[in-house]
């Protein structure tokens, strides 16, 4: 029996649905993952791209094509921060306003950025960095 596909419709959702992705992670590199949504927030498509110990590039380019491809409405981000510190970096917002303007111009919503550290996550939404 096929699951239905997950809804990300709320930082509590996306937070649970992204948290096995980090999960335990012992090596010291950032991911960013991001989920591509539907206008009624289910999960489209889920891609992951490997960064390095304290940064991970934010591929604009790839992920509206991607969004095109599936015909995303919405995105949800979520990466990791190895160091411990749930805060977003200066260079996180300036990635993700770049990822927003680009996404912008496709009428393509980015819903949330996430930042887990260990147990701790912290959305950019809520601290009204989106």
């Amino acid at each position: 029996r096929a699951e239905p596909p997950a809804r990300l419709n709320a930082p509590e959702a996306a937070r649970r649905f992204f948290a096995s992705c980090f999960g335990d992670r012992q090596d010291g590199r950032e991911q960013l993952w991001v989920a591509h949504v539907d206008d009624a927030t289910r999960c489209l498509h889920v891609e992951c791209y490997q960064g390095e110990s304290e940064s991970v590039d934010m591929p604009v380019r790839d992920i509206i094509l991607d969004a095109a491809r599936l015909g995303s409405t919405g995105l949800v981000l979520a990466h990791n921060h190895p160091s411990g510190d749930v805060r977003p970096s200066n260079a996180d917002c300036r990635a993700t306003r770049k990822l927003v303007r680009a996404a912008d111009a496709l009428d393509l919503a980015v819903l949330d950025h996430l930042i887990f550290a260990g147990a701790n996550c912290s959305s950019m939404r809520r601290m009204g960095l989106l």
